[in-house]
């Protein structure tokens, strides 16, 4: 059985997806763009702006479903260009503790909105 995860403290889904799904344990969030969930823009700054909020939009997701970013086992981050990396990095780190989540990180020709950053999480359901 799957639940669907909803919350207004992230951006609305702009297309046929979930914002997350809790199944068998799981959570599992969609990619993440640096939208302001209340106007629905993209956030003004670079790439550590953009993933700030990112990690912003999936803590309230992770938040609705009932578990946080101190559960998240799996990340895959993008990136419109990998020389964004060190600032994404570094932005990305503080949000998780001492036990960080296995990630991979790659470059995309192209992100939703043209974009910097887009982040999607699997977490444990708690």
């Amino acid at each position: 059985m799957k639940e669907r995860v909803q919350t207004d403290s992230a951006p609305k889904a702009i297309g046929p997806y979930s914002q997350a799904i809790k199944a068998n344990g799981f959570v599992f969030a969609s990619g993440q763009i640096p939208l302001d969930p209340q106007t629905m823009e993209i956030v003004e700054g670079g790439i550590r702006e953009q993933t700030e909020r990112v990690m912003t939009n999936l803590s309230a997701v992770l938040r609705a479903a009932g578990t946080s970013l101190d559960s998240v086992v799996k990340t895959t981050v993008f990136l419109s260009d990998l020389s964004d990396f060190v600032e994404m990095n570094e932005t990305y780190g503080k949000f998780f503790g001492e036990v960080p989540p296995a990630r991979a990180t790659v470059e995309v020709s192209r992100l939703p909105r043209n974009v910097k950053v887009e982040i999607e999480v699997i977490a444990l359901a708690e």
